[in-house]
């Protein structure tokens, strides 16, 4: 373990935004996290890659980097296997793990940033699969009681870039493993991504392939935090009704849209920032990413509070613009 007092926080996180904290521990043992928390009074913020977190304001409290590992099999048969992964693993190590090994039904998340305690917290996607679609269960400590607990698939409330962790229990518990359900044969490729399923029609299909070619797409169009400070998508992608589909096509028939049901319509939160014309707009320290304008970058010494002020106009500027309120993906500190 390792204690950093009134430390600066701009290696946790991927912003690259230089805050400090009262203190930071690094803990890479679960008795000595149970250890910390029995001690600690005050504000406690669990933190594992800092990939989804903008820090505006010095952090008044205790921060502890989760930084446990391991990769165990719980259970397995010829077509599937149960496996265990601590909270402080890298989760595209772990996706790396599982395609080495054959073991599928992560593929389609390569590359997603951050530690595996937080992928059940933001119910991480893309290309079509969510971490719910693979979940079995997660475990972890009560803040309140430092009571261990397990939780399956069906109390975690899942839905679209969220979970119970973001509402009901935020800020009560932390996430020191999780479970999941991965193929080991008869695997089902999930394709039907418009841009995935156009670059692997020539390709026979296997986890690797999926896996590179998503890893391809990610990074033609998401910065590499270690040169340009991002989170990936600041914003997630707004649904509406049909009546309001309907009302901004009539304006904008290009819009694209992406059919959830007979009355709920998801649309790019990147087209909409795009058509409002921020690829021009920013400062020399603040922005959109070129060649996605959904990720809001620091060009190189933005504060916490310059960004948050950018994503906020462009908040108003959408709202304005289409009647629609979008929601932040990154959690704001």
């Amino acid at each position: 373990m390792k204690i950093n007092k009134e430390a600066s926080l701009k290696k946790f996180n991927t912003f690259n935004v230089s805050e400090t904290a009262n203190c930071i521990y690094e803990v890479e043992e679960i008795i000595q996290l149970k250890k910390i928390l029995s001690d600690i009074k005050g504000q406690i913020l669990i933190l594992g890659g800092g990939s989804n977190v903008l820090f505006t304001k010095r952090f008044e409290g205790t921060i502890i980097n989760l930084r446990n590992k391991g990769i165990n099999v719980i259970r397995e048969n010829k077509d599937s296997i149960l496996v265990e992964v601590c909270a402080g693993e890298n989760w595209n190590d772990f996706v790396i793990w599982a395609v080495e090994n054959n073991y599928g039904g992560v593929e389609n998340l390569s590359l997603i940033p951050g530690n595996v305690g937080a992928a059940p917290i933001q119910n991480i996607g893309a290309y079509g699969v969510e971490l719910k679609d693979i979940f079995y269960s997660c475990s972890g400590i009560r803040l309140n009681s430092l009571e261990e607990f397990e939780m399956k698939k069906s109390e975690c409330k899942f839905s679209y870039r969220n979970s119970i962790f973001k509402t009901e229990l935020k800020d009560k518990v932390v996430i020191t493993s999780i479970k999941l359900n991965l193929t080991k044969s008869n695997h089902h490729f999930k394709i039907a991504y418009k841009e995935l399923k156009e670059n692997l029609s020539n390709f026979e299909l296997s986890l690797k392939v999926i896996s590179d070619e998503v890893i391809k797409i990610r990074q033609s169009k998401l910065p590499d935090h270690k040169s340009i400070g991002n989170c990936g998508s600041f914003f997630k992608n707004p649904i509406i009704n049909l009546s309001k589909l309907k009302k901004i096509k009539a304006e904008y028939p290009d819009l694209p849209s992406f059919k959830i049901d007979s009355n709920k319509y998801k649309i790019p939160a990147a087209w909409l920032i795009e058509k409002s014309g921020f690829k021009e707009k920013g400062s020399k320290n603040v922005g959109v990413y070129e060649n996605q304008p959904l990720v809001i970058i620091n060009r190189g010494s933005a504060s916490g509070k310059e960004i948050l002020d950018f994503a906020n106009e462009i908040k108003y500027t959408i709202h304005n613009n289409f009647n629609i309120q979008l929601e932040e993906e990154v959690l704001i500190i």
